[in-house]
């Protein structure tokens, strides 16, 4: 008989103990440049349903996301953070946006995988 692996579960109870854990799954920077895209996208597409159409508010997640899921997937072969946590995902993807333009979001991840081993 085969022998189950434990699973590892995470505590996540804040936004700080969410942010390491977010990064880590953010590893490669192929999948944080699709972030970047989507997340700017989505914005955009928020702005065009105000100066254009409101029907451009259902395209902001669909866009957003579409990017993001993508680079799971495909890139990082991992589980998005959206389907556990969607509002903290929200906020450090944006979070991650704004340190990827500043450029310290690569340290961050350098910090986060050595506190990871």
């Amino acid at each position: 008989m085969r022998e189950s692996t434990p699973v590892l579960t995470m505590q996540i109870h804040t936004f700080a103990d969410f942010w390491p854990y977010y990064v880590r799954q953010h590893s490669q920077p192929r999948t944080r440049m699709l972030h970047a895209i989507g997340s700017v996208l989505a914005v955009v597409m928020v702005g065009m349903a105000f100066a254009v159409n409101l029907w451009f508010l259902l395209a902001a997640p669909l866009v957003g996301y579409s990017f993001a899921w993508y680079a799971h997937f495909f890139v990082e072969h991992n589980r998005p953070a959206t389907f556990g946590h969607p509002f903290y995902s929200l906020a450090a993807d944006y979070r991650m946006l704004f340190l990827m333009m500043a450029g310290r979001m690569d340290e961050e991840v350098m910090k986060h995988a050595v506190a990871a081993n």
